[in-house]
Order: C-alpha cells, then structure tokens, then sequence
C-alpha cells in the first residue's frame, strides 16, 4: 500500500476534510433534499423538481450562490434563506457521512501505530463541524484533533502555526490533501504533501 512508507516515516498525519475524507458532495446533496422537501411543504412546489435542479446546478458550478440560482428560478422568496443557511450549518442528515475506505484504511493504521492524526478544516467553521459530527468515524473520532484555518491570523498560515503550536516536528508530518490551499501551504512550507487520489489508484 502507498501510505506503508508514510507510517514509518512519518509520525502526524494533517488530513483535510471535504474530498479528502469523503465526498462533499455527500454532504450538500442531503442538504439540498432536505431543502427541498421543506419547499414542497412550505412554498407547495414539487421537490422532485427543486432537487434535481440543485443537483445539476452544484455539479455543473459548485456550492456557491445555489439558494440564490434556485429562488429565482423557482420564484422562492428571500425569507426561505434563512432556512437554508440554518440547513446548511446544522441539518440532521437522513444518512451519515462515510469515509472513502482507502483513507479509512489509511487513519486506522496511522491508530494502530500510535501516531497523531489532525484534522486541517476550511471553510465555515459552523457548516464543517456539522460535517465532521455527521461522519461515520468508526471510532475514530477519539484520535482526532481538529484545527479550523479560520481561526488563525493570517489562515494561509494555519498549518505553519499549528507545527508550531503542537511542537511538532516538520521533516516528520504529512499533509493529506486535495486542494489549492493544502498543495500550495505543504510547498510554502518545504513539508511533503500527498494528494488524497494517491490512495485511489490501484
């Protein structure tokens, strides 16, 4: 397995959270049913339909604006944005998150041998804990500890300032990532970074 020489390198483990522990999109998929369902109860439209909008238009242009595209064009008055950002931040999904086997293999052999995992988490503090308690961690969760970037000054130094905080060795961590801002934080900081779709490839 790719990540045998990583565990005897290595002894802390960084892992991002959204593509890199599971799929985001699992996550605001269920988020947009839910809205939907509250549609069809509160504004009576179809939630088939207001669903499958969402979908298409999150996998053709991502999260962003998506209450904003959907209210106009389903006619959804402003006020229902509320409901959503509170959906968004803190709903009760119908199903839990599952973590991409390979990086549970992954995180359950970084436990066995006794080393650290931190989670680097950006994003909306609120909507990615709701993530991260919404996950099935297989027992897990206990050997986690999570750092949000947005809680440090500058955030592009998050991870610096964490192997600083946590006096951790920098020739002995690993950043497991899948983003601009994890590639380019391991490379500002001379650290080794292993894309997340390393693990995937056969």
């Amino acid at each position: 397995m790719i990540f045998e020489k990583y565990l005897q390198e290595k002894d802390s483990f960084f892992f991002e959270l959204d593509n890199v522990i599971f799929p985001e999109k699992d996550y605001f998929l269920q988020v947009y049913y839910l809205f939907a369902q509250f549609m069809e109860y509160g504004e009576q439209l179809n939630a088939a339909d207001v669903l499958k909008y969402m979908q298409e238009t999150y996998e053709k242009a991502g999260a962003d604006d998506i209450f904003a595209k959907t209210a106009e064009k389903f006619n959804i008055p402003e006020k229902y944005k509320i409901n959503f950002d509170m959906l968004l931040h803190s709903a009760r999904l119908p199903l839990k998150l599952l973590i991409y086997n390979e990086v549970l293999n992954f995180l359950q052999s970084i436990v066995l041998e006794r080393k650290q995992i931190f989670l680097l988490v950006s994003g909306n503090p609120a909507t990615q804990l709701n993530k991260i308690k919404q996950t099935e961690w297989n027992g897990l969760e206990k050997y986690l500890t999570v750092f949000f970037t947005e809680e440090f000054e500058p955030e592009q130094d998050a991870l610096k300032l964490i192997i600083e905080k946590q006096e951790l060795k920098k020739e002995r961590v690993l950043l497991i990532g899948n983003s601009k801002f994890a590639k380019s934080s391991a490379l500002k900081y001379k650290m080794d970074y292993l894309d997340v779709n390393e693990l995937f490839k056969v």
